[in-house]
């Protein structure tokens, strides 16, 4: 498989990491202190991971082209009528409430908590299984509580979703928003 290595420094970074971008690009970033020849030999002995990492975006590329304008119009609308219902559904199931929710046709997230408890879902949920719209919509609602992924966060989760979170998240993984 034939890709290029797109190395970065960075002042934040603590450690280098490796990790493929949603158009396909590979990125090592390395420390502002640390050595390119090490995290090229680093990232060299990871071929294995990237080659499969890629080969799985190819895969799911195949199987959801993007979508035309008008089909993001047409899934706005329905998702616009869908989410809030799921939401407000799964609200009154847990008992966590929630500010404002707004839909974006958000590419990179399935969904965010502001810290004043405002949520937003990507439009795209609306494409998903309903059991995963309300993992994501459960997610979102224990943010409200913990805003972080601590351990007390997925107990939450964990929690409400009756010990499923890792196999809905592991679930989730198989889908990409705006795809």
């Amino acid at each position: 498989m034939d890709y290029t290595i797109e190395v970065t420094r960075s002042r934040r970074a603590k450690r280098t990491s490796l990790r493929i971008t949603r158009s396909g690009e590979v990125r090592l970033t390395i420390p502002w202190w640390g050595s390119k020849r090490a995290a090229l030999a680093w990232a060299e002995s990871r071929r294995g991971w990237i080659e499969s990492a890629l080969g799985r975006l190819e895969s799911r590329r195949r199987e959801c082209p993007p979508m035309r304008p008008a089909e993001v119009e047409a899934l706005r609308r329905e998702a616009k009528e869908l989410l809030p219902r799921v939401m407000e559904r799964v609200s009154a199931r847990t008992g966590l409430r929630y500010g404002r929710l707004t839909i974006r046709d958000s590419r990179t997230r399935w969904g965010s908590c502001s810290s004043v408890g405002n949520i937003s879902l990507s439009l795209h949920l609306a494409r998903l299984p309903e059991e995963l719209v309300e993992y994501v919509c459960i997610h979102e609602l224990c943010h409200t509580v913990h805003h972080n992924h601590s351990a007390e966060f997925h107990a939450l989760v964990n929690l409400h979703t009756n010990g499923r979170e890792k196999e809905l998240a592991k679930q989730l993984k198989n889908y990409i928003p705006g795809r």
